[in-house]
């Protein structure tokens, strides 16, 4: 029994070990393959400059800069946060005390396919029947920042509603019943006693979420226009950072190809700076 105990610690070690590796080999890739970017070009100027123009014959004449594009990607996911969070956390409140068993039997399962369900397929129905609504309710071409964000909306649900309705199933009963014995009702309880209690799961659900949905590229540039410009409204059509990826690395080549990996850098450093900001708002909840 001793042996097992001792050979399942080595298991579970060199699991913890691959995992921190990989996300090390990770660094190590894009920053040492990105940050001789800027020994070449200003990074201010490809930070905050709004012209995207690679030269494909020779790179070296191209211009690179990629503000529009970290512009692109705020509005998109900050319209996902606002589309899919305030739905996602009262969908995962209503799954863990409101939600009667046989349906939340029927739900759960549901919710779990959503999250399993690929980003092309997401953006085929948002070609099929976001676009042509966003198109025909407030004009312009459909492919634009409200769609995407609306279809990026959708696709952090599952995370969301998962997350929260274990965080709030997590909370003990205690704080319910207690509620329930001071006079409160039944909503009143889950409200102001139970969610509460879970704030810290839901908050990382929606950093989660934040991180889904920044990282998302296929559905986005099917729906969001793919166009590397400054937006000037909500039906204009963008180009995100991830979108920019995808789209130019197949062909990029010398100078074109670090700045994408450059680009890759900066988004990696965003994620970064999200979990950074979960850990300090998670360690001040729980001072």
């Amino acid at each position: 029994m001793r042996f097992k105990e001792t050979l399942m610690r080595y298991v579970f070690a060199l699991a913890a070990i691959c995992c921190v590796g990989a996300v090390v080999l990770i660094c190590v890739f894009l920053f040492s393959s990105g940050l001789p970017f800027f020994a070449k070009v200003n990074a201010w100027e490809f930070l905050t400059g709004t012209k995207w123009a690679p030269d494909i014959d020779n790179a070296a004449n191209g211009t690179y800069q990629i503000f529009p594009m970290i512009v692109g990607s705020v509005y998109v996911t900050a319209g996902a946060i606002l589309v899919g969070c305030p739905i996602g956390i009262l969908a995962g409140v209503y799954l863990a005390s409101f939600c009667p068993e046989r349906l939340k039997r029927l739900l759960q399962p549901m919710v779990a396919l959503m999250a399993g369900v690929p980003s092309v397929v997401y953006g085929f129905f948002g070609i099929t029947t976001l676009v042509p609504l966003v198109r025909n309710l407030f004009g312009g071409k459909g492919f634009s920042i409200l769609t995407a964000s609306l279809l990026l909306g959708m696709m952090i649900l599952p995370t969301v509603i998962q997350l929260t309705a274990s965080s709030v199933a997590a909370v003990p009963a205690s704080y319910y019943e207690g509620s329930l014995a001071l006079g409160a009702t039944d909503e009143r309880s889950v409200f102001r006693a139970t969610v509460p209690a879970a704030r810290s799961g839901i908050l990382a659900a929606v950093v989660l979420a934040i991180g889904r949905a920044i990282g998302e590229t296929m559905a986005v540039v099917m729906v969001a226009g793919n166009q590397p410009r400054m937006p000037k409204g909500l039906l204009q059509g963008i180009r995100t950072l991830t979108s920019n990826i995808v789209t130019e690395m197949g062909y990029a080549a010398d100078l074109h190809r670090e700045a994408l990996i450059a680009t890759g850098v900066v988004l990696f450093v965003f994620i970064l700076l999200i979990n950074l900001l979960f850990s300090t708002l998670k360690r001040r909840d729980n001072a």
